[in-house]
Order: structure tokens, then sequence, then C-alpha cells
């Protein structure tokens, strides 16, 4: 394998220019290509024009090329970025000066070398050393991965690299029967050369931004190694190289330092990259496949001569074979560890490293497999936050992973060592544990569990308290992993019906439950289209006058095989499931056209009638209720006066502030509203001041012994002063005797229903309250 790198930036946006990253020249790429091609042209004068030619052509292009350079750092590269660019400018200086040197010194130039080519040397040695660590300091900037195995194969290039030149440079050099120590000493240049290899090859092979000013500086790279190759060849006296040939590779370098610090790529070869994974292409297998056999096919043909040739050549064979091997230890320590995190992704929680469901349903199928040899019960504790979702709300799902995550950590401190805690939703978790069959750990550890939620949590804003509802379920070992988490999860939502902040223990009577319900999630889902459901009204009665004021649009179930179905066992169905939005929409359509064809039938002069539709929690967090009642108002006709919206308090009071933005909302569009149930929850002053209701609904609760010296008929009579001196309406509900009627009305409630008036009905059997005659 290798790996392909892309440009990694820290903190924001790549194109955003900042301080670190300032704007680029503009224009900089057309003057990166203008040099490009200016340098290409020189260098195509130099090597095929008159002689009169090179001498200012060569001038030229060292001038230009310091110019590029030095035009490059200070304009181009990024400030933080400077130092490998500043590096490559001080080596590109130092050559010039051991051009100039061997020009103008008598005897520095002459080959065979004399002592005085110690004086440019003086300069290109540390031209070159200047040179590596320009490039060995970009490499380091540009890596992205200490096991990138761009680094093998560089080494893999150098020592083949090396192979070759003391094959074919270094001995017949020193194979000369005029040798002398100074030209021994130049033999040996290319090791240098070999570094500078090693480094490139690095830079051109470990992936990433593969942009113009990559290749610019390994072209630079190759002609000055070539370069460099020819001279040795030709101061040795090893082959007839003609200066001319040197000199047009040496002319090349400088143009093309320049041409690749020019370009605007130039910051892509300092900057970090990211690491992707890819095949090992063919090529550069192939590459490395020649790198091992030409030195080992040579070494074994071609006679080493002497014993140190031998010697050298076998070890650098030996070198490029340990570099294979090691590449291929690396690579497949590199695939393991990638292996093993992708593992570790897979089987745990990402947010709070906890096991998840995949690891908790291997974990139990292995316990499984010895829990019945060894007398053992699998216990699994399903954990779920209550109201987690109002915390989210609240604070933000950054605090909402807050809590998480210390959830996490307090669950993790109260188990067993063998014991496992996972984390399987967003605010769900489970503990695992094996424990001998006659013992209660399970619940032991509820309770416990229950206790720690006691303790406030500390976050970012403040102490938060949030409790839990916790199912237990068991198993000798006999049923699947899956069951049983299903099972633990059915005797959570029990404990979360009996009112959260407790637990509860799975039996079989809970699954039955469960299948009945997702039997009846089925059948209503298919009610609404089969026309199954249906809209009875109860009506509401002026208990000053006894005239008929309105009706309660009720929605009713009745299923060909199940029968009437109780609003009691569908409704909150409908509710969790979201399908109250659908048909609550359909019940409010329904019943304004009834209502609109009431209306006509009644003819005018007749007192004007009401229909009063319930509003579920979950259609008053939906969007689309205010356009629902707009479009629902203007296709049936019905004034907006006539059309009653109930809302619970405990709805209302989940979430009070978006709860008031929709009913603003329903208000503004002239509809009344209704709180159902007064008295069974908040019944708070200050919180129904906030609502903009007209009426309300005292529940049947409190109706049901007034007029009998009931316990509750202070409460009544409490309700009816505190809306009275709020100008609110009132209806009693459940009303079913004559004394309640006459009790409520002489406390001067305004409204009533119940089954003293009648049940709820379909309009069919409505038409006596529909054309009953006014009273006078």
């Amino acid at each position: 394998m290798t790996s392909v790198l892309a440009p990694v930036r820290a903190g924001g946006d790549v194109d955003a220019p900042t301080e670190a990253y300032p704007v680029l020249p503009r224009r900089s790429a057309v003057l990166a290509w203008s040099y490009i091609a200016a340098a290409a042209l020189a260098i195509t004068l130099f090597a095929a024009g008159p002689a009169s030619w090179q001498l200012p052509l060569m001038l030229t292009a060292i001038i230009g090329g310091l110019w590029a350079t030095t035009y490059a750092v200070r304009r181009i590269a990024v400030p933080a970025h400077r130092k490998p660019w500043r590096l490559l400018l001080w080596s590109a200086w130092m050559f010039f000066a051991g051009i100039v040197l061997r020009v103008v010194v008598p005897g520095a130039g002459a080959s065979p070398p004399t002592s005085m080519a110690l004086i440019p040397d003086a300069f290109v040695l540390p031209g070159y050393l200047l040179m590596g660590y320009g490039f060995a300091d970009m490499l380091r900037r540009r890596r992205a991965a200490d096991d990138d195995p761009a680094r093998v194969d560089a080494l893999l290039v150098g020592l083949a690299a090396a192979f070759m030149c003391w094959t074919y440079l270094i001995v017949p050099s020193m194979a000369q029967t005029d040798l002398t120590p100074l030209r021994i000493a130049n033999s040996f240049f290319p090791i240098i050369d070999v570094v500078l290899v090693v480094l490139a090859a690095q830079l051109a092979i470990s992936g990433g931004a593969r942009q113009p000013s990559l290749w610019l500086l390994l072209s630079a790279s190759a002609t000055m190694f070539v370069g460099d190759f020819l001279f040795m060849l030709r101061d040795g006296a090893l082959a007839d190289v003609p200066q001319h040939a040197v000199d047009v590779l040496f002319m090349a370098t400088f143009l093309l330092v320049g041409a690749a610090g020019l370009h605007p790529s130039m910051r892509t070869l300092t900057e970090p990259q990211r690491v992707v994974v890819t095949d090992l292409s063919k090529l550069r297998t192939g590459l490395i496949a020649l790198l091992v056999v030409v030195p080992t096919i040579i070494t074994t043909i071609v006679p080493a001569g002497s014993t140190l040739n031998g010697v050298v050549r076998s070890v650098l064979c030996v070198l490029l074979i340990l570099a294979v091997f090691g590449r291929v230890v690396r690579s497949n320590n590199s695939r393991a560890r990638a292996e093993r995190a992708t593992r570790r992704r897979a089987t745990h929680d990402a947010l709070t490293d906890l096991p998840n469901r995949e690891l908790l349903a291997e974990t139990i199928a292995q316990w499984g497999d010895r829990a019945a040899a060894e007398q053992q019960e699998i216990s699994l504790l399903f954990i779920d936050l209550d109201r987690f979702k109002m915390v989210n709300d609240h604070w933000g799902h950054q605090v909402g992973d807050e809590l998480l995550c210390a959830v996490a950590g307090r669950l993790s401190a109260q188990i067993r060592g063998a014991d496992l805690v996972c984390r399987i939703g967003g605010d769900e978790f489970v503990i695992a544990s094996a424990s001998p069959s006659h013992s209660a750990l399970a619940e032991s550890l509820a309770d416990r569990v229950l206790a720690e939620f006691t303790r406030p949590f500390e976050l970012s804003v403040g102490n938060v308290v949030i409790s839990a509802s916790i199912g237990v379920a068991k198993s000798l070992g006999g049923a699947q992993a899956l069951e049983l988490i299903r099972d633990a999860d059915t005797a959570m939502y029990k404990a979360k019906g009996s009112g959260r902040n407790a637990y509860a223990l799975f039996d079989t009577s809970l699954r039955d439950e469960v299948r009945d319900r997702m039997n009846l999630e089925q059948a209503l889902r298919r009610a609404l289209p089969r026309g199954e459901l249906s809209v009875h009204y109860q009506p509401i009665v002026d208990l000053a006058t006894g005239e008929l004021d309105g009706f309660e649009a009720l929605m009713r179930w009745q299923h060909p095989t199940l029968g009437a179905v109780s609003p009691v066992d569908f409704i909150p169905v409908a509710e969790e499931t979201g399908l109250i939005v659908q048909s609550g929409a359909w019940l409010l359509r329904e019943s304004a056209d009834q209502l609109a064809a009431w209306t006509a039938e009644r003819g005018p002069g007749a007192r004007q009638l009401h229909v009063s539709v319930n509003v579920s929690v979950r259609q008053l967090r939906d969007g689309a209720l205010v356009s629902v009642v707009h479009d629902v108002l203007a296709d049936s006709g019905l004034a907006p006066e006539q059309l009653w919206l109930e809302i619970t308090e405990s709805g209302v009071m989940e979430d009070i502030d978006a709860a008031l933005i929709t009913l603003n909302q329903l208000r503004g569009l002239g509809v009344t509203l209704c709180i159902d149930d007064f008295g069974t929850g908040y019944s708070s002053l200050s919180y129904l001041n906030r609502l903009p209701v007209g009426i309300v609904k005292i529940d049947r609760s409190f109706v049901s012994r007034v007029g009998e010296d009931g316990a509750n008929e202070p409460i009544v009579r409490a309700v009816l002063a505190m809306t009275r001196a709020m100008n609110l309406r009132v209806v009693a509900e459940g009303v079913e005797t004559e004394l309640q009627r006459d009790w409520l009305r002489e406390q001067g409630c305004d409204l009533a229903q119940g089954w003293l008036y009648g049940k709820a009905e379909l309009p069919a059997n409505l038409e006596s309250w529909i054309h009953r005659p006014a009273v006078a």
C-alpha cells in the first residue's frame, strides 16, 4: 500500500487570506509560466545557439534563477514556511560563487583537478549541504505520517543510485594509474548527490498535492544529479563528456529552482498533507522491483575485480533486500494498525468511546456459550435518559454531548471489571453483566445507578440534574443477544410509562404488550387511507339558556376485525409515531366542513355554532399547523371564531416559549384557543395569563361531585372566579346529572358538555340538536 496526501491547513478555509496565509500576488501564476517559457527558450538557445551567446545566456540564467528564488521567498512563500526556500536560495548563491571562482581563479576549473579546485569546492560543498537541509526541512513540514512508505522507497532509490555510482563512477575512478588524493576525494562527491536523490525521491513519491512546483523542483534535482554525474565522469577522465553538456544541465538547475519558487503551488511543498491510503500502483511496484533486481543482476554477472568492490556491492545489495523486507514488515504492521483502528471504530461509540451495540451483541453471545454450563445469569440494564431532548433544545447539542460523556463516565465507575457499559443510541446506554443466577446483582445495580442520577452533573453551563428510566432483562444463556436487548428495552418503556426515574423487570407479558402495540400501530397506519376513521361530535351547551353552542369533534376508529378501538389505546400510539399530524389535519378538515354544512343548513339568523378540535403536542410542534388551519378556514368558508382549538396544559408547558410562537400565530388567524383538562396539570395563573386563550375547560374529575358538597367544589369556585377576572369563558366537562348542571349554572359557569346532554355521535344522529328551536 502507499499513501496519497492532500494539503491540510490548520484552522479555517484554505482559500481565506489570513496573516499566516497572505494573499498571493496578483497574476503570480502568469508570472511563473512566463518565466518558465523564457527559461525554456534560454536553455534551448544555450544548447543549440552560437558559442558567443553562451556566456551572456549563462549569466542571465543564473541571475534570473537567483531573482526568482528571492522573489519567491519574499512575496510568495508563507512567512512561517520560508526557511526551506531560504536555504535553497543560499545554496544557489553558494553554487554561483563556486562557478565564478572556477572562472576567475587560475587553475580552479582545470581537468583533471588541481589543488586550486579546493577554492570553489569550499563554496560548492556547503551549497550541497544547504540544499540537502532545505529538502529535508521541506519534507519534514510536508510529511503527515511517520509510517509513510515513501521513506523506505526513497531509501531504495538512494541505495540503487549509490550502487550505480560506486560501480560505474567511483570504482573506475579509483582504478586509474594517475590517481591523486584530490581525484580520490572528488570521486566520492556523488555520495552527496545520492543523499539529495533520496530526499528528492521522498518528495516525489510521498504523494500529496502533486502541483507544478513539485515537478519543477524534482526536475531541478534530476538535472543537477545528471550534471554532477557527467562532471565526475569528465573530471575523472572516465568518459569524454563535453563541458557544454554539463553547463546546460547546471543552467537548467538554476532556472528550474527559480521556476518552482515562482509558481503559486510552491506553498503546497511546505504544508502538512493528509494521508489517504491507496493501492500500490503498477509503475511504483515495477520501479521497486527494478531497484532491487538490477543491482543484484550486476553483482552476479559483472566480476567484482577486487575484494573491496565485491564487499561494497554485496553490502549495498543486502541493504536493498533489507529495505524491501522492512517495507513489507512496515506495510503489514500499518495494515494491522489500520484494521485495529477500523475495528475499534466499528465497535465503539465515537463520542464516549464506549462499546456500541455490535460489540455488546458479540459479548453477550460469548457469555451465552458458557452461561448455561456455569449456571450463570446474563443481566442487561437498558438505561434511557428522561427528557434528554430538553437538554439539547435548551442548551444545544454540545452540552448534550457533555452530558452523555459525563453519564458514560459515571456508569463506568459503577461496574465490575468483567461487566460492560455500552452506548447503543442517542441517549441510550446498556450495562451487561454475568453473575450467579441466584443473585440479585441486576436489581442492586439498577438501584445504584438511579441513586447516581440524583447527584448533579457538572457541565459547562453549571450543574444539571437528569433522571433515567431503566429496563432490566435476564437470561440463563438461551436467549439471543438481540432478543435480550429488545426485552430490556421493552422493560425500560414500562419504567418510563410508570412515571420515569425507576426501573422495571421484564416479563413475558410485556412482550405480548409490545406485540399488540406493534399490531395496533401497523393497523393505524392503514386506518385513514381505508376510511376506518370517523368524527363523532359531542354537544356543548350554554348553561344559562340551554341552547346548543357547538360541538367537540372527537376522532373514532372502527377496525374491521378489532371493532371499535378506544381513543385511550390508539391516540397515544398516533402521538408517538407522528401519525397524529396527518390524522389531526384530517380531523380539522372534516370538522370544519361539517360545521360549515350545519351552518348553511340552519340558515341565517340562527345562533352561530362552533366546533372544538383537539390539537396534540406533536401537532403543536409541527411547523405546518398554522398553514393547515389557514387552509382549512379558507377551504371550508368557516368564520375563524367558529373554530376552537383545544390544547393541554402539559403539552404547552413542555416548551412554553416555542408553543407561544405557534399559539400567537393561530390566534392571529382569529381562531379561539382553549385550555383542555384544566386543573390536572400546572394550573398556574402566571402561565395562563401568558397564553392567548379564550376558553378554559374544567376537567371532569373536578366536576363529578359538585352539588353534593364535594371536596372539589372550592377548587371549581376558585377556577371560575379566576377565569371570570381574566374574561375567559369556562366549559365544564363530564356533566352527567341535573344537580351538577344546576350547581355549575349557579356558580356562573358558561358552558357544559357531558352525558347529561348526550354522548359523542355521528353527524346523522345529531339532527335534533341542529334543528332545535331557539330559546325565547
